[in-house]
């Protein structure tokens, strides 16, 4: 598979994206300091859910496992708010972007070239904020994931800034008043 303009726009209609775009990996800035606002728990999710830090992995480990590929397909959604105090919309909005998400992903495995041995190449997918798939995380409970293949990280979690990586996608990170966007990326290895 290559990862065409004509791919994105087919995958930006088929996910319900507003964007899809392309980055390369060596364009993209990782921030060990970034971890920091993970640790200040600003989101409340610090520690409460398997892809979230501390169990998604040392910021060293999480850079370098971005690092292990060379490109990246950005999903952006950008849905209207009443007002900017409109959080129940913003959460509307989130649920929708990890809808979107999830399909992207789905779509693009379809996409991508069986091995020699006919397993696939991982890839990497990295969401906007923690995961909200369960109603309870296992990870209290110290049990494995219920849906490893639908739970992803932040982008920050791994040390990168969404509003950098907006930009090298060429696409807006903010997009007018009265709206919230958000974005994911699915890190791919050159050759798929």
């Amino acid at each position: 598979m290559e990862v065409t303009q004509s791919f994105l726009e087919e995958l930006k209609i088929s996910c319900g994206a507003n964007n899809c775009a392309r980055v390369m990996v060596s364009d993209i800035i990782l921030d060990p300091g970034l971890r920091q606002n993970c640790e200040m728990n600003y989101c409340g999710e610090y520690g409460r859910t398997w892809v979230c830090p501390p169990h998604c992995g040392a910021i060293d480990e999480c850079i370098q496992k971005v690092r292990a590929y060379s490109q990246a397909i950005v999903v952006q959604t950008i849905r209207p708010l009443e007002d900017s105090y409109d959080f129940e919309g913003m959460e509307e909005a989130a649920e929708q972007f990890d809808a979107v998400f999830l399909k992207a992903v789905k779509t693009i495995r379809q996409y991508i070239k069986p091995l020699a041995d006919g397993g696939f190449p991982p890839m990497l997918c990295l969401s906007a904020g923690g995961c909200h798939r369960c109603e309870t995380c296992t990870v209290g409970g110290q049990k494995p994931c219920r849906y490893p293949d639908e739970a992803f990280a932040s982008l920050e979690s791994h040390g990168i800034f969404v509003s950098d990586l907006a930009a090298k996608a060429g696409l807006n990170y903010i997009n007018g008043q009265n709206t919230v966007t958000y974005f994911g990326a699915v890190f791919l290895p050159e050759d798929i």
